[in-house]
């Protein structure tokens, strides 16, 4: 018998092998595809397939980690899917024959050559991360066979001394070091080198922004002759008060139990125009009554670390990953055909799920559909050859919960792009205003998520809020852009003139309200309000008149 069953009805895999032979048995690999690793990632916050029919795995590269007193092994998984897609992840393994090192957090019991112990994740024991973190000290990159260890030049570290893997686990698993590192071991992972990586590396040594963590190292495996993937990402670990979202809404909470105390009378507030520049000097004192000034400086903060992000990856002239570009047909046809594809999913899920829609929801899922060939002809027009600025590479997802914020200073973090799409995709380079649109958008989910999940305790109606949010979001937006087109102007990073930037952005902000439906409606339905109303609202701009 292979296989035997224990009192609480797990299986235990018996192989007549050590250990360091183990993946060289084809029962082994086939069991482990089939009967082992199946369960076991479906449950782990790192796989994205949850959504898919997952229809089988395979190993598709494995390679020890191993030092004079212990061997790992690395394996490269690829997952395929019914709906014919592949996805690649990252899985260290270890043998432990000690259960209590792991507890219940093993991948499978084995038996092998008689003797009893446990397959489990590496990264959860001390060993295999000292040994990762001592091998990118060591930094020798061409060493070892298979995996090339990089140490960073401003990697300061003298040696191991302590580490843990970092709270909640992510999309990827993050391990502390000295508590003063940080790897990224990517879990999902591409066959290129991951933006995240690439980026950090550009911006710590060659374009030296200093608001962002810097690279100190990383993990890349030689996939073939030509090809490489990114297997971890070393930088230092930014001390923060944790992300720029809790820091905004937690202000903006106080924001409006501040407005509800006031009772002032809303038709004295009023909006911006439509996409204004505006200076903080020139917040209405009505506002400022009950959203404090540091609010709107904090919203300039950001602004101009966001500037100084995009003037640092607009600045290269050599290395063609970064050097800027002009607009060109091929970008334009690459770009509608992408979002135009994008759009569709997105109508088709909202006439799937209307039944599920109510109210004001109701309201603004029927206006779109009554919109759609106003939004895909918007989406179609965009024409190259008005455009005068350039494209860059971009930070790709930009929201506040890609921000550290340090005593009222902002870090900009995970340059790894949109999750869905393509490794290659994540690396066109793009007008920056999209990030701008996308911080806009988050602003936007920050204000509403507050009212959302506040307003019985606020003493207005809920359409009332709304108002408020208008008004408030269309004062961000002002400050923002006053500080942001400065800062880039004068650093001669062409973005364009005025009309265009003002054509980008409205351009951006619909693409990232249209992407951020689909998540809503297949995440958490009751908030696909907020892109909703950022749609109409897009649409319509009646709002800031």
């Amino acid at each position: 018998m292979n296989q035997e069953q224990e009192i609480d009805g797990r299986i235990v895999f018996k192989y007549d092998t050590g250990w360091k032979e183990l993946l060289e048995s084809d029962r082994f690999k086939k069991e482990l595809c089939e009967d082992i690793l199946e369960p076991y990632i479906l449950n782990k916050r790192w796989y994205g397939g949850k959504a898919s029919a997952l229809k089988y795995i395979e190993v598709i590269d494995s390679f020890p980690i191993e030092d004079e007193v212990d061997t790992f092994y690395g394996i490269v998984l690829e997952v395929n899917f019914r709906e014919a897609f592949v996805h690649n992840y990252f899985l260290p393994i270890a043998f432990v024959t000690d259960q209590e090192v792991v507890g219940d957090k093993f991948i499978a019991h084995l038996k092998l050559n008689g003797t009893s112990g446990f397959i489990v994740d590496a990264l959860l024991l001390e060993s295999f991360r000292k040994q990762i973190f001592e091998k990118i000290l060591e930094g020798e990159k061409y060493r070892y066979k298979e995996v090339a260890y990089r140490r960073g030049r401003s990697n300061q570290s003298q040696g191991y001394k302590s580490s843990r893997l970092m709270g909640v686990e992510q999309s990827n698993t993050s391990i502390i070091y000295n508590d003063k590192y940080i790897l990224k071991i990517f879990r999902r992972v591409y066959v290129d080198e991951n933006p995240d990586y690439e980026i950090s590396k550009y911006l710590t040594a060659k374009a030296l922004f200093n608001n962002t963590p810097k690279y100190l190292g990383s993990i890349t495996l030689k996939f073939s002759d030509k090809n490489v993937i990114t297997l971890g990402l070393m930088q230092e670990l930014v001390p923060n008060q944790g992300d720029a979202w809790e820091y905004f809404v937690h202000n903006l909470k106080l924001t409006f139990e501040e407005l509800s105390r006031q009772q002032p009378k809303l038709e004295t507030l009023r909006a911006t125009k439509y996409l204004e520049q505006i200076s903080i000097t020139d917040v209405p004192a009505s506002i400022l009554a009950w959203c404090p000034i540091e609010f709107f400086e904090d919203v300039s903060q950001l602004a101009l670390r966001t500037a100084q992000m995009h003037i640092a990856l607009g600045q290269e002239r050599i290395n063609t990953a970064f050097t800027p570009q002009a607009f060109s047909n091929d970008y334009s046809v690459w770009l509608k055909n992408r979002l135009i594809y994008q759009f569709e999913n997105r109508i088709n899920l909202v006439e799937n799920n209307l039944h599920k829609l109510d109210g004001l929801q109701l309201e603004l899922a029927n206006e779109l559909l009554s919109k759609k060939k106003i939004i895909r002809k918007q989406f179609l027009d965009f024409d190259e050859t008005m455009l005068k600025s350039e494209r860059l590479r971009i930070h790709g997802d930009y929201h506040l919960g890609q921000v550290l914020v340090q005593d009222r200073d902002f870090f900009i973090i995970d340059f790894e792009g949109e999750p869905e799409s393509t490794i290659r995709d994540r690396k066109v380079k793009q007008p920056p205003i999209k990030d701008i649109a996308g911080i806009f958008r988050s602003f936007n989910y920050a204000i509403y998520a507050t009212v959302f999940n506040n307003h019985e305790s606020y003493d207005f109606e809920l359409e009332e809020l709304f108002e408020v949010a208008d008004v408030l979001y269309s004062h961000i937006i002002g400050v923002f852009l006053k500080t942001y087109i400065n800062e880039v102007q004068t650093a001669n990073l062409n973005i364009g003139y005025i009309k265009e930037i003002e054509f980008l952005l409205q351009y951006c902000l619909l693409e990232k309200a249209v992407y951020e439906l689909g998540y809503e409606l297949n995440a958490r339905p009751r908030w696909a309000i907020i892109p909703l109303k950022g749609i109409s609202n897009i649409l319509n701009q009646q709002h800031y008149e």
